[in-house]
């Protein structure tokens, strides 16, 4: 059986970190591992509190399940620290760990910063150039390439910074724009240092919890299973969407995605 690990925080609404992650490899047949690297009080609309997993314990974490399984493929979600992107860069040059997919999550939905001060130059520096795929939105894209991104050229230049941090595969996603060709869409878009590949699809009026850890996890478990980056960005999308559409509106704010 192909399997996947999730390197991300707790969300105790399991609406996104690792529990959302695990629930995504189980839907693509994949077995899910997880490692924590911080905790959150959260719901639905709010963000209370975050607490970093210590060094020390989050390295044992990595060592011991890694020491006994290798997985296929894995993810970064929310790191937090300087200390977990230090002690995940260590273990995957260990290791020698592939197909890493990098959501380089910055803030929430909410408003909360979910990293300290200097984290994004170290995922960027250090994370990025052993990763396969690194999935920033817009507002990710832009701020770890100074390019305000408000089109499709924008969003090309932006994908041409974040090729020379060393990755192989940029996909930012969420382009809503307020132009004519794209007011009733959005845009993603796939840059493998060749070529651009564009994804749209229409938008869905709503707040969602969760969508950049689903695609991104749906990446890792298809990346797991043997399939190319752009079959699996393909199905991660249809996925996302279908998610979307089926979504849960079980607390006050946001709502969480059918998986």
């Amino acid at each position: 059986m192909k399997t996947a690990l999730t390197i991300a925080g707790f969300d105790p609404t399991g609406g996104a970190g690792v529990q959302q992650d695990l629930k995504v490899f189980h839907h693509f047949g994949v077995y899910g591992l997880s490692v924590l690297s911080a905790l959150t009080a959260q719901n639905t609309f709010e963000i209370r509190d975050i607490k970093a997993i210590d060094k020390k314990f989050l390295e044992e974490q990595l060592f011991t399940i890694l020491s006994d399984i290798r997985p296929d493929a894995l993810k970064t979600g929310m790191l937090f620290s300087k200390d977990a992107v230090r002690a995940i860069v260590k273990v995957i040059k260990g290791f020698d760990l592939q197909n890493l997919v990098i959501d380089p999550v910055t803030i929430s939905t909410t408003g909360t910063a979910l990293l300290e001060n200097g984290v994004l130059d170290l995922i960027k520096n250090e994370l990025f150039p052993l990763s396969k795929i690194i999935t920033p939105n817009i507002y990710e894209a832009s701020i770890l390439t100074g390019v305000r991104i408000e089109d499709k050229e924008d969003m090309q230049r932006a994908a041409k910074e974040l090729k020379k941090s060393g990755t192989d595969t940029i996909i930012i996603t969420g382009g809503h724009f307020n132009n004519d060709e794209l007011k009733n869409e959005t845009l993603d878009l796939l840059y493998d240092g060749d070529s651009f590949r564009y994804y749209r699809d229409l938008k869905i009026d709503g707040e969602y919890h969760g969508t950049g850890c689903a695609f991104s996890a749906a990446l890792t478990a298809l990346l797991a299973v043997g399939l190319s980056v752009p079959s699996a960005v393909e199905k991660a999308k249809k996925f996302i969407t279908k998610s979307i559409k089926n979504a849960h509106e079980l607390g006050k704010g946001m709502r969480l995605l059918n998986i």
